[in-house]
């Protein structure tokens, strides 16, 4: 017969006590899925993000016990997240900066077969210190030329096996890997995330930074050449102003004739011009 257990082990209870108080010392939850992620991206973050983000990995059943037993605006819509394993991030900033920041601290990593370049993939020049063997096979068949010095397979010239956009076989993932080239860019995502009760999905977390900082400049400039044109005076824009209307002034003046020191010297050469056009057409003039 089964009985209820009355203990767990020390190092559930631990992970469950954790994830009792982290929701309630940050302001923000986030969840990124272990199935799209491989481990060694994990620790360069750690390194990154020490001070801003607390990384924690606890099982599911867990974590989903910890959280239904919280109090807290919003928890509860999150365990229906947990699915797949996942890495649980709590930080202070926002769900939206910290995927920026994921975005922007990407790494260089080894492929496996069926990886997509990142990069054109170039394999240098160089002594690969590796005895001669079934290797060889292996270079010739990524079309990388090689030769035997002193023991050890050299490759001729630089080569490029495969160019950024085009998969990587698992042959030539091996080879790759075994002269230490890492061709593949990997970064990692939110898939979920909690602040202030607010619960937002992957495709809402993901923001464009360059596009929205050029709508923002763009609209910054309409903004500026709509005050200028509607003489709505600003500490920015009160120069271009004055020089739009100090322009609209000398146009006016030299248009009606009304002479300043300014415009004399433009309105006596226009009106040399009309004399000059009044008087050739004097002297085309044939009376009937």
């Amino acid at each position: 017969m089964h009985e209820n257990r009355t203990q767990y082990p020390k190092k559930k209870t631990q992970m469950y006590q954790q994830l009792q108080e982290l929701p309630k010392k940050y302001k923000s939850f986030a969840l990124v899925k272990m199935n799209k992620v491989r481990s060694s991206q994990i620790l360069p973050l750690r390194k990154t993000l020490k001070n801003e983000v607390e990384f924690v990995s606890i099982k599911n059943k867990v974590a989903q016990k910890a959280l239904e037993d919280l109090d807290i605006p919003g928890i509860k819509e999150m365990t229906k997240e947990l699915l797949d394993q996942c890495l649980f991030m709590f930080t202070n900033m926002s769900p939206f900066k910290l995927n920026v920041l994921l975005a922007k601290n990407k790494i260089m990593m080894a492929a496996r077969g069926g990886d997509i370049a990142s990069i054109d993939v170039v394999v240098p020049a160089k002594n690969t210190g590796i005895a001669p063997g079934p290797m060889l096979t292996e270079f010739k068949e990524a079309g990388i030329p090689t030769k035997i010095d002193q023991g050890t397979i050299w490759i001729a010239k630089d080569t490029t096996p495969v160019k950024k956009g085009e998969a990587i076989n698992e042959k030539l993932a091996t080879l790759l890997g075994k002269l230490d080239i890492k061709p593949v860019e990997a970064g990692i995502s939110l898939y979920a995330a909690l602040e202030d009760g607010f619960k937002y999905a992957e495709q809402e977390m993901i923001i464009d930074v360059e596009k929205i900082r050029n709508e923002f400049s763009q609209a910054h400039q309409e903004a500026v050449s709509l005050a200028i044109e509607a003489a709505y005076v600003t500490s920015d824009n009160i120069s271009q102003i004055l020089a739009k209307a100090a322009q609209y002034a000398r146009s006016l003046s030299t248009e009606s004739g009304f002479m300043t020191n300014e415009t004399k010297e433009q309105i006596l050469q226009r009106a040399h011009a009309h004399a000059q056009s009044v008087a050739n057409q004097a002297k085309d003039y044939t009376p009937n």
